[in-house]
């Protein structure tokens, strides 16, 4: 209700001006004489249309305006020039229809110029009034308002652009989870294929020999023995062969902790909290003792922040520097007064500690994990 009478405040000033400067022409007419019908009827033909000019489009000012212009001739003409004021209120509307320039609005003054059209102090004090009245809406308030459209857009504008940024966020953390995905299914493809082309024809090789050490285990046991230490080196070669693929084709510790990562946030995402994984520096100087700690640290984090903080979003940043790491696990939670040092917590202690590193947790925004490690 506020905001609309601030809105219609103008109006309201104007309506008033209008009934202040007909009751000032009707006391111009003179009580004795009575004022007619006709006047009457003008004067509120005059203000409906000044009123309902506020009512409708732009076009259809215009017409008011018009109307206005006759009603107030004929006002004039039949109840002289004690309704001149009026005539001074319809310029200034007139003006402010067509956005006049600064200077415009002082075009008015001419009017107490004219000889015979009345008081002259009068209409320089009215003119005056409105001048400052008119001008301090069209120009002052009509520019702010102007500003503060444009600030809305921009802040719609920013909003978009920081929902778009979101979406692209979590199609990217999307992207990121399905190409993983795809390299550890390349690489167990490959690791098959290896185990298979390596050893396929090693083990065939291995079980014909030992069926035929069975066939003639009774007719010729030297033989019998021969073909069995065969079949042993073969087996021992094969085992070797393999430790040597899998040495070779084992994942890296990073890739495959950055996978696990991107699942756990991809999980976040899906159970309603926004999670988010950012990295920063030269991952591959982090070695696999520091990746296997940081894994856990976070599982056991962003578990927490899941079951306790309320929370609606969740971050883990890592960054690599020229001497440290450092992880913070964060979000925008309730957080807690006092951090009580359970098995999850101890847990994350003692994991840092054994390489040598600091944790810190943080409770006055939501709740902040930091965890600081050397680089090897």
């Amino acid at each position: 209700m506020g905001e609309r009478v601030k809105d219609n405040l103008f109006i309201t000033v104007r309506v008033a001006l209008m009934l202040i400067f007909s009751i000032y022409g009707f006391l111009k007419m003179g009580i004795s004489t009575g004022v007619s019908v006709k006047v009457l009827l003008l004067v509120s033909f005059f203000i409906a249309a000044i009123a309902a000019k506020e009512m409708v489009g732009r076009k259809a000012q215009a017409v008011f305006l018009l109307i206005a212009v006759a009603v107030f001739t004929l006002l004039v003409y039949f109840g002289g020039k004690g309704f001149i004021l009026l005539g001074v209120l319809l310029s200034f509307e007139i003006l402010a229809y067509l956005g006049a320039g600064f200077m415009w609005y002082f075009l008015p003054y001419f009017i107490a110029l004219i000889p015979g059209v009345g008081d002259a102090i009068v209409l320089l004090i009215v003119i005056t009034l409105m001048t400052i009245c008119y001008l301090q809406h069209e120009i002052v308030i009509a520019s702010y308002k102007k500003q503060v459209l444009e600030e809305t857009i921009a802040e719609q504008s920013l909003k978009r652009d920081i929902q778009f940024r979101e979406h692209e966020a979590k199609a990217e953390l999307k992207r990121n989870l399905l190409q993983a995905e795809n390299r550890v299914l390349e690489e167990k493809a490959a690791l098959s294929q290896t185990l298979h082309d390596k050893l396929g024809h090693n083990i065939n090789g291995s079980i014909y020999q030992l069926e035929a050490s069975k066939v003639i285990m009774d007719k010729d046991p030297e033989k019998t023995r021969e073909m069995l230490q065969g079949v042993i080196d073969q087996l021992r070669t094969g085992m070797d062969e393999i430790r040597e693929i899998l040495r070779k084709e084992r994942p890296e510790k990073k890739r495959m902790a950055l996978i696990q990562l991107y699942e756990l946030c991809e999980d976040c995402n899906k159970k309603g909290v926004e999670a988010e994984l950012t990295t920063e520096g030269e991952l591959s100087t982090v070695s696999n003792e520091a990746w296997e700690v940081i894994l856990d640290n976070c599982f056991e984090a962003v578990t927490n922040s899941m079951k306790y903080s309320k929370c609606k979003h969740i971050n883990i940043n890592i960054i690599v520097m020229n001497k440290l790491l450092r992880c913070d696990i964060s979000d925008d939670g309730i957080g807690c007064e006092n951090i009580v040092d359970g098995m999850g917590i101890s847990g994350m202690r003692q994991r840092i500690r054994k390489l040598g590193g600091n944790i810190d947790f943080e409770t006055e925004a939501g709740f902040k994990v930091r965890m600081l490690l050397k680089l090897n």
